[in-house]
C-alpha cells in the first residue's frame, strides 16, 4: 500500500531530513513568508493546522506570528524531530483521519491550515479537501502548497517519469476547493537552488523526495550515474517552483 510505503520512508528518513530540505536559510525564510502572506496569519490568536508537518521546518516560522500550531503528522519519528517550543503541539495523524473526524483536534477550529507537500499523498484529494475545510472557522485560509505537474530538477529520467504520473496537477486541486465550498486562489512563486553535484547527489541516494522510496539502490545508482552524465560540471542549478493553492472560508 502506498501510504505504507511513504511512511516508512518518512520514518527512515526522519533524522535526516532536514539536512536533505533546508537547502539555505534563504530559501527557509522565502518559503515561510509565502506561506505566512497567504494564511494572513494575525499575531498573536492565530490557530494554525500544520497537516504533514514532518519535522516542523516550517510550523516554527509559523508559530511566530500564531498563538499555536497544531503539528500533525504520520510519522511518529518525524514529530519527535519537533522544536521544542510551546506553540508547537504534535498530532500524530494524517490527512484522512482529520478530515475524517477520526481524532480529537485540541481546538475547534482553525484559522489556517497548510498542507505543504502533502496532496500528492492523498489517495482522494476532493473529500479529504473537503472534510479538513470544515475545520476552519469563518474567513479561514487553507493553503495547499504543491510542487506543479512539471518540475526541473535535476533527476533521472525514470524519476521525473514517476513524478509526472504522481502528481496532481494544482488546478485540480483549486477545483476540488472550488467544490468544498472555499474562494480559491492559484499563485506561482519560485526559488533559484544552487548545489554542489556531490551534495544532490548525496540527497538523491538519501532518497530525499519520497517518489524516490520507490526506486531500489540499484536503481539509485544507475540513477545518479546518469545525473553525472547529463551535469558534468560541479554544480547543478535549477528553479524550485511552487504552486500555492489557497482557499478561504467565508
Amino acid at each position: 500500500m502506498q501510504r505504507d510505503i511513504d511512511r516508512a520512508h518518512y520514518e527512515r528518513l526522519a533524522d535526516k531530513y532536514d539536512d536533505n530540505w533546508a537547502y539555505s536559510p534563504e530559501f527557509i525564510q522565502w518559503m515561510t513568508e509565502n506561506l505566512r502572506r497567504r494564511l494572513h496569519l494575525v499575531p498573536g490568536s492565530s490557530r494554525v493546522l500544520d497537516v504533514g508537518s514532518g519535522t516542523g521546518l516550517y510550523a516554527l516560522g509559523l508559530a511566530k506570528q500564531a498563538s499555536v500550531v497544531v503539528c500533525a503528522d504520520l510519522s511518529a519519528a518525524m514529530l519527535e524531530q519537533l522544536p521544542a517550543d510551546g506553540r508547537l503541539i504534535p498530532l500524530h495523524a494524517g490527512a484522512e483521519e482529520l478530515a475524517d473526524g477520526r481524532v480529537q483536534l485540541p481546538h475547534d477550529g482553525y484559522d489556517a491550515i497548510l498542507m505543504k507537500e502533502v496532496i500528492h499523498h492523498v489517495a482522494h484529494p476532493p473529500q479529504v479537501l473537503a472534510g479538513l475545510s470544515l475545520l476552519l472557522r469563518p474567513g479561514g485560509r487553507i493553503l495547499v502548497a504543491m510542487l506543479p505537474s512539471e518540475i526541473d530538477y535535476p533527476l533521472f529520467g525514470a524519476a521525473l517519469d514517476l513524478f509526472r504520473e504522481r502528481q496532481p496537477a494544482p488546478e485540480d486541486i483549486a477545483a476540488a476547493l472550488d467544490s468544498a465550498g472555499l474562494r480559491t486562489e492559484l499563485t506561482y512563486d519560485e526559488f533559484p537552488l544552487v548545489f554542489t553535484l556531490d551534495r544532490y547527489t548525496r540527497m538523491v541516494r538519501n532518497r530525499y523526495m519520497s517518489l524516490l522510496a520507490s526506486f531500489d539502490d540499484t536503481e539509485i545508482d544507475a540513477g545518479i550515474s546518469e545525473i553525472r552524465r547529463t551535469h558534468p560540471g560541479p554544480q547543478v542549478r535549477f528553479p524550485d517552483r511552487f504552486a500555492f493553492v489557497l482557499g478561504v472560508k467565508a
